[in-house]
């Protein structure tokens, strides 16, 4: 029987697919093909819109902290604006412990300091002095602390100011005396006012007068107290009274004068005010002196004396500087005309004051 003969490639042929090379075959080739590159062009163009997306959002957070900063910043600036804007600047502080005070003001172990922290230690413990009452650093201070006492604790007018009318003693100055020279004074850094200069002082003496008027009619402690606050934080209203007390010092000072040319017996005080080249006369106090207080220096010691003398107060005074000397607690005037209301300051330097509280 023949022998039947296989070609020579009978087990290459039998392994193949043998759907291998059909037209469905190639066709789902394509198509898996046409996906993947879908699929991989999909993803590069999400991938890159979230990338966009999560730079856009980084910007934007960026930008939005910058502006929360810089609107926080603003923000802050206005508050501080309207607080300053509507808060009473009270030229007299609220009190303070005197130690605590003390202690915040003189550090360190300087032998100024040693000795501040000595004279106060002395006012604490054995004057009775609890509290201070800081008063604003300027040229007025003296006169400051002089009238928000009298005003605060009700003090009623000097007994001069109750015959007279102080608000016609400018005219009365010029016409009654013929002082023509005191268009030449100055209201602290006004220099020169010229004939409205009576009307000016008019205002600030009818102020003065007002307003002490209606405090020394106050019973009620902290009544009074209040209105303080309020009085001395109207810069424009305080330095009218300030104003008007040095014309009322002037005043005092012309009156003195024309006492001692008719050889009256005067104050010692207004003997050694008049033996000063510099306030020989009225005129002369008013040009080297008074013109200047409120503006280049405040009250000297002589024109403390006249202050108290004029006020009918007794100012005592505790230089600290001066601690453990006779000067250390002095009064103005050293001898009063009479029971005088007393009136008490203190000071490191004799240039500014501040309130005690006892």
């Amino acid at each position: 029987m023949p022998t039947t003969a296989w070609p020579a490639n009978r087990c290459h042929v039998c392994t193949r697919d043998p759907n291998w090379g059909t037209p469905g075959n190639d066709q789902v080739h394509a198509w898996t093909l046409v996906t993947s590159q879908a699929l991989d062009t999909a993803w590069r163009i999400a991938k890159g819109s979230v990338m966009l997306a999560v730079s856009f959002l980084v910007a934007a957070l960026c930008y939005f902290k910058r502006l929360h900063l810089y609107l926080g910043r603003r923000l802050k600036w206005w508050i501080g604006y309207l607080q300053r804007k509507f808060k009473r600047n009270l030229s007299v502080e609220a009190e303070v412990d005197l130690l605590s005070y003390c202690a915040r003001e003189w550090k360190g172990e300087t032998p100024r300091a040693k000795l501040m922290r000595k004279a106060y230690e002395e006012l604490f413990w054995r004057r009775r002095i609890k509290c201070v009452r800081q008063v604003k650093r300027d040229n007025y201070d003296a006169l400051r602390s002089v009238l928000f006492q009298i005003f605060s604790q009700g003090l009623s007018f000097p007994s001069w100011m109750k015959e007279k009318d102080i608000v016609k003693l400018p005219e009365k100055l010029l016409f009654s005396q013929g002082c023509n020279w005191i268009q030449q004074y100055s209201f602290g850094p006004e220099k020169y006012t010229g004939s409205n200069v009576f009307g000016k002082l008019r205002k600030c003496v009818e102020l003065l007068k007002t307003q002490w008027t209606e405090f020394s009619g106050i019973k009620d402690y902290h009544k009074r107290g209040s209105m303080c606050n309020i009085l001395f934080s109207n810069a424009i209203l305080e330095y009218k009274l300030y104003e008007a007390l040095k014309f009322i010092m002037l005043y005092q000072v012309t009156e003195v004068y024309e006492q001692m040319k008719t050889k009256k017996v005067i104050p010692s005080l207004f003997r050694l005010l008049f033996s000063r080249e510099t306030s020989s006369d009225p005129l002369s106090f008013m040009m080297n002196h008074l013109n200047s207080v409120g503006d280049t220096c405040g009250l000297e010691q002589i024109d403390m004396f006249i202050l108290g003398y004029s006020l009918e107060v007794k100012i005592k005074v505790f230089r600290l500087f001066k601690f453990n000397s006779r000067d250390f607690e002095v009064c103005y005037p050293e001898e009063p005309l009479r029971e005088w209301p007393e009136i008490s300051l203190l000071t490191e330097n004799d240039r500014h004051y501040h309130i005690p509280v006892f």
